[in-house]
């Protein structure tokens, strides 16, 4: 009794720390993706799901049942036509989960301030689901799952972009020991964007990660806030984020 009392209270002041929070809708997003994974097979932690080839197996009908299959969703039936919506919320490992969630942390906050919980809302959902279909409509034939966040992640760094070029971001560069580097976003994004370009021109099919779908979203983002915005913002500071490319849409 006393861990159940314990959890509700930490559970309510999470839930407390949210609504007072200025940017309720990128923790919400986070919290959800992150129970999506937990509950499900991806994150190994339920027995119930099995062990070995028969997790493997569940993995798979996961995937393939909440992510999105181009030659699938291109057929238009209506089960499909959602599944680049559902995938948003569903990641194939914990390097995938995680690495989406920490740029979502750090460039989502932001940009949700600066558009409005519910501008910020349909943005998201709405970026991310045209850079799934764009992905699928490109690679038609592909029967491969689809799944992640990074399309709609990719789009909020589009739209930080634009709106605050002058921004202030850490980065921590491999190729500097994971020494951290402060680089304005003007930088750092354009950087980031111009590696998945160079990525996406090399993939290949199959498993690994959908490098069209970030380029994809990183447009609708940037377009999009360039129509919807006036003027950038004057200089800011964002606290810290890693130099690579979130995760990515996974093809499990």
């Amino acid at each position: 009794m006393f861990m159940i009392s314990k959890w509700s209270a930490s559970l309510v002041r999470a839930g407390r720390s949210v609504r007072g929070s200025s940017a309720p809708v990128t923790y919400t997003l986070i919290a959800l993706c992150c129970l999506a994974f937990l509950a499900g097979p991806a994150s190994g932690l339920n027995p119930a799901y099995g062990t070995g080839d028969e997790l493997l197996a569940v993995q798979r009908a996961y995937f393939r049942r909440w992510g999105v299959i181009p030659e699938e969703l291109l057929d238009g039936s209506a089960g499909s036509a959602l599944t680049p919506a559902t995938a948003l919320f569903v990641h194939g490992s914990w390097v995938h989960l995680l690495g989406n969630m920490l740029f979502l942390y750090v460039f989502g906050a932001m940009t949700e301030e600066r558009m409005g919980r519910v501008q910020f809302t349909l943005f998201y959902v709405g970026c991310g689901y045209l850079a799934l279909l764009g992905y699928a409509v490109a690679n038609a034939d592909s029967e491969q799952s689809l799944v992640g966040a990074s399309g709609a992640i990719s789009a909020v760094l589009g739209a930080f972009l634009y709106l605050f070029p002058r921004a202030r971001v850490t980065s921590l560069l491999p190729f500097l020991f994971f020494l951290p580097v402060r680089f304005p976003a003007w930088v750092v994004l354009p950087f980031w964007a111009a590696l998945q370009w160079l990525a996406a021109g090399r993939a290949s099919d199959g498993p690994g990660v959908a490098y069209l779908a970030h380029l994809i979203g990183f447009g609708l983002g940037f377009g999009y806030a360039s129509v919807r915005y006036g003027r950038p913002t004057g200089p800011t500071r964002v606290k810290a984020a890693p130099a690579p490319a979130p995760e990515g849409e996974n093809q499990p």
